[in-house]
């Protein structure tokens, strides 16, 4: 095996090194509860990352075995992987930029509003159809009893820094002035007709505020402080590919030469 074969299979296992926190990261969005009920953004990561691995392992192969074909192969595969990483990182940046939080006088919590978010993100989450789906998702998830495991008095719960899932969906709105008697039970609204979701939280722990704009906003907070941070490991990811494309690139560009060279030296051997 030539020495660019050589570099080129270390490239390629740094590669694959680099695609385990891809997968990792794919695999802790989709195991969230809030990821769980919205399908569509469970799963882009973790295949970007498993693609990422197998083309790596092809091109490992073929430097180590020195096929040409296939380290073409990978070439051209990695730089449509590398492509399509870049277009999923400056997308999910783009769409979540946008953040409907707001401060919450004497909370330490924020409360969100669904207007402050990208429409596309609103649309594609919150859509009468979409919702349909992920409203009982979520109300036979944990996320909402949780609350009552880990706070008791109305100061420990005001004093807490709770998911924005949770602040939307598993109490009213701070503005309709119920009174706190759990994090998921709360009575007599002085201020019932601040906000149309005041009318919508239903002390039943199967409804909540699940038919909240409120609890909607929440959902997308979620998304959107999950995906922000897989997107610090995606650009970690793609700087590394990158600059191990280009260094592969040359290295397989000397291969060739190198095999041009040994073919005219055995020609006149």
């Amino acid at each position: 095996m030539g020495v660019s074969n050589n570099i080129t299979a270390v490239l390629n296992f740094v590669a694959i090194i680099c695609s385990i926190p891809i997968i990792a990261s794919g695999i802790w969005l989709a195991s969230k509860p809030d990821n769980e009920c919205v399908a569509n953004f469970r799963w882009p990561i973790l295949i970007m990352g498993l693609l990422i691995l197998l083309v790596s392992l092809a091109g490992f192969v073929g430097a180590y075995w020195n096929k040409q074909g296939l380290l073409a192969l990978y070439l051209f595969s990695m730089a449509l992987l590398i492509a399509l990483l870049l277009i999923l990182l400056v997308f999910a940046f783009v769409v979540t930029r946008p953040d409907g939080a707001y401060d919450v006088p004497g909370k330490a919590y924020k409360e969100y509003n669904l207007s402050g978010f990208s429409s596309w993100f609103r649309n594609r989450v919150t859509g009468s159809g979409s919702w349909h789906k992920i409203k009982p998702c979520l109300a036979a998830s944990d996320v909402c009893t949780k609350l009552t495991l880990n706070y008791i008095t109305a100061d420990q719960f005001f004093a807490s820094h709770i998911s924005p899932l949770q602040s939307g969906c598993c109490k009213p709105p701070t503005v309709c002035g119920y009174s706190f008697v759990s994090p998921i039970l709360w009575t007599n609204p002085v201020n019932p007709t601040a906000d149309p979701d005041c009318y919508s939280w239903n002390n039943d722990q199967n409804q909540l505020c699940y038919d909240c704009n409120a609890c909607k906003a929440g959902l997308l907070g979620n998304l959107r402080k999950e995906w922000r941070k897989a997107n610090i490991v995606l650009i970690v990811a793609v700087v590394v590919l990158i600059w191990v494309y280009v260094i592969a690139c040359s290295a397989f560009r000397n291969a060739q030469t190198e095999d041009l060279f040994t073919r005219y030296k055995q020609g006149w051997v």
